[in-house]
């Protein structure tokens, strides 16, 4: 498999501002394996330290903070040698070892010869925690589940990644790239992005070992409820988690604690749904006001829409069976295009710096599916699983944003073209979305 974060990590390992790297995600998505893989492509040597393996690590962290005491008793441990800028150092399942992560504060002003990177699975709940963290001496890097892209450099199809890659105009795919773009694209929304997931699919061929990993990661994650520390809260967390489905199927997307259980209300629940955002499960996409700058300053925080980390984690939650696959386009159009809706989303959150928003007005009722801010411009989205599809509502918007709107965006099954300031993106182009942004824009 090849990931296209390693370019990220070259850029890290070559910087001379390096610091301590966490490395966040959920679990499963391949955290581990692009950290060894990094160290044995670009190191001579890995030194790799588990501290749910090996608990007993944990005790060189609460004794010194020196440094080089502290990796002496690690290499004495566990009878690895670390070497100064030739050994990549890799702490794994740090999140409950809050020394360790404080130590990085002290390798970061003390030691930056070495070369650190750490990973957890539930990190961005530790992080969240306000306990003695290393502000300003460690280096944060993302990894989400595989895209799109890298599904298809999975699957053997080199080729329609390559074109996709090298698509530098604004102009139809042809329909040799265009058609099997498309299939592709279902069998993603099918197996999702999660690496195992994969490759029971591009290995094997195997579906029922597919749809078997995909349950084993939803099960690990509900397993992972029970580490809240308020054991109340667990419950709730199951709740929202289970009703996430239900929430995309309605037409207003919006998020509503009723559909979670009769009665709920915010407050009963707002600590379970934060659990699940600090824990990455689920994508929180807040509401906006109007199309302003910073975007964030027009957040209406009390209407959202939640989405799943995953498109193939969604689709198995809801349990949608693969068959679909073979369907027309059912897997774009069912329970209302949520799938669409999720597999957007994410190819967004990893092209843009500020997370999207969407619009909606209620008399007449109109909905924005996304607005994303890129540079210092806000562009409307909307996204749509069928073919041949009319711009109304990116039309409303314009009229009453008319300043705003250099230009609208359509994610569809329809062709790549880009009609007066209306750029129609085929949805298995999502992965380029800014690159084909500043193209229409050059081309107006």
């Amino acid at each position: 498999m090849k990931r296209f974060i390693l370019k990220k990590l070259i850029a890290w390992k070559n910087s001379p501002y390096r610091k301590p790297l966490i490395l966040k995600g959920v679990r499963q998505v391949g955290k581990t394996w692009i950290l060894k893989e990094f160290g044995r492509n670009y190191y001579k040597n890995i030194a790799y330290f588990n501290f749910d393996e090996n608990e007993e690590y944990k005790q060189f962290f609460e004794t010194t903070k020196d440094v080089n005491r502290i990796l002496q008793n690690l290499m004495f441990a566990s009878g690895q040698k670390i070497v100064p800028e030739n050994t990549l150092i890799i702490f794994d399942e740090i999140q409950d070892c809050p020394k360790v992560i404080n130590s990085l504060k002290y390798f970061c002003e003390n030691a930056p010869q070495y070369h650190i990177a750490c990973a957890g699975s539930l990190l961005g709940i530790a992080l969240a925690k306000p306990s003695s963290f290393p502000v300003g001496k460690v280096n944060f890097m993302q990894i989400d589940p595989m895209t799109f892209s890298e599904f298809l450099i999975a699957n053997g199809d080199e080729n329609l990644a390559a074109y996709l890659e090298n698509t530098n105009t604004i102009e139809p795919i042809p329909d040799a790239f265009f058609n099997p773009l498309y299939e592709k694209l279902k069998m993603y929304y099918v197996t999702g992005g999660m690496p195992e997931s994969v490759l029971m699919w591009t290995n094997a061929r195997d579906v029922s070992a597919m749809q078997e990993a995909l349950s084993n990661i939803i099960n690990a994650y509900e397993r992972d409820f029970a580490k809240h520390p308020n054991i109340s809260e667990v419950p709730k967390i199951s709740m929202i988690w289970k009703s996430i489905p239900s929430q995309l199927a309605k037409e207003n997307k919006k998020f509503i604690y009723k559909v979670v259980k009769e009665g709920a209300r915010a407050r009963e629940y707002e600590d379970a749904l934060q659990w699940l955002i600090d824990a990455r499960l689920v994508h929180k996409v807040y509401r906006s006001n109007a199309p302003g700058l910073p975007i964030a300053a027009y957040d209406d925080l009390s209407a959202f829409k939640i989405y799943l980390v995953d498109v193939g984690l969604l689709r198995r939650l809801a349990h949608l069976a693969p068959t679909a696959f073979g369907e027309g386009n059912r897997l774009f159009t069912e329970f209302k295009g949520a799938l669409s809706e999720n597999f957007v989303l994410q190819s967004l959150l990893t092209q843009f710096e500020v997370a999207p928003r969407y619009w909606t007005q209620n008399n007449p009722p109109y909905e924005v599916d996304f607005l994303i801010q890129r540079e210092n411009d806000i562009f409307p989205v909307e996204v749509k699983a069928e073919t041949n599809i009319s711009a109304k509502i990116l039309k409303k918007f314009k009229e009453l944003f008319p300043d705003k709107v250099k230009l609208r965006i359509r994610f569809s099954l329809d062709n790549l073209k880009l009609d007066g300031d209306v750029l129609n993106i085929p949805l298995f182009m999502a992965d380029y979305t800014d690159r084909l942004i500043g193209l229409a824009l050059n081309k107006q």
